[in-house]
């Protein structure tokens, strides 16, 4: 989960540094291209033996995949990357505290949730509003995400759902962003090698993780250390593009860092709980 976090928000900050040619739209749709040939040349899913079921829940996939990425580019085009994410981490966030069983997990949600408030609607009045509405409908697609995310990792094996579910979200984003992908490949050299590189680290690989994750986490827990993706999104947009971070950004981020880490700390130690009371009392003392 955490390499999936690392690689989507410095792959996301490579993809802003084209937005001059190919703009949100263009970025969007090669990455979503590029993502979808390198998974199926890889994977090479059997869906001649899928069933209505793995394809529906394959389109449920597709369809959050290219809002939740055609939304957060169009936002990150308006407003501050390590804002834009943690706005749109609003989504993952709501989800975790509907699923919430626990006080303790509740009580991290909420922690974070004040590192979402603060960092983003705290510069409210310096920020597009088209910015944040975009990354707020980019949150409800991210969590649209999780759960179709989790439901296909069930239903089909290994990651040839995401390269199917990859492949449907560019067919939806191509009618947006072709004129601009085009206009923007024919004007610049760089654009195709540097958005390969975007769909390896922002889309083949963090989503292959993610659904591996997901077959390990609760999809409660996996949207709380997703709070991990503004604290990186903040650093890519740092080092990557020179967006430099204030006191109140600062502290903002180190509250959705602390929360992630105190889940992960509470079911670390719920599931050895949980293997000790599995084993027999003279198999623990021995």
């Amino acid at each position: 989960m955490i390499s999936a976090v690392l690689s989507v928000q410095f792959g996301a900050a490579l993809a802003q540094t084209q937005f001059d040619a190919v703009g949100p739209t263009g970025a969007t749709l090669l990455r979503l291209v590029f993502g979808a040939l390198i998974l199926l040349i890889y994977v090479r899913p059997r869906v001649r033996r899928w069933k209505r079921e793995q394809w529906a829940a394959a389109t449920v996939l597709g369809i959050a995949l290219a809002g939740m990425n055609t939304l957060i580019y169009l936002a990150i085009g308006e407003i501050p990357i390590g804002v834009a994410v943690t706005l749109e981490f609003t989504g993952p966030l709501l989800l975790a505290l509907v699923q919430t069983r626990r006080l303790t997990d509740a009580a991290w949600a909420l922690l974070a949730f004040a590192g979402v408030l603060l960092l983003g609607l705290g510069a409210g009045a310096d920020l597009s509003l088209a910015g944040i509405l975009f990354a707020l409908g980019a949150g409800a697609f991210w969590a649209l995400y999780i759960l179709a995310s989790a439901r296909v990792g069930r239903l089909v094996p290994g990651v040839g759902g995401l390269a199917v579910s990859m492949a449907i979200g560019a067919v939806i984003a191509l009618p947006l962003g072709v004129t601009a992908a085009t206009s923007g490949i024919a004007a610049s050299p760089m654009v195709l090698p540097v958005f390969i590189g975007v769909a390896l680290l922002s889309s083949a690989l963090p989503y292959g993780l993610e659904m591996l994750a997901l077959r390990r986490l609760s999809t409660r827990i996996f949207g709380v250390l997703s709070a991990l993706g503004p604290v990186v999104a903040a650093l890519a947009g740092l080092l990557v593009l020179g967006q430099a971070l204030g006191p109140r950004e600062v502290i903002a981020l180190v509250l959705v860092t602390v929360a992630s880490i105190g889940v992960t700390v509470g079911v670390r130690r719920r599931r050895v709980d949980n293997t000790a009371a599995l084993i027999p009392e003279p198999e623990r003392k021995a």
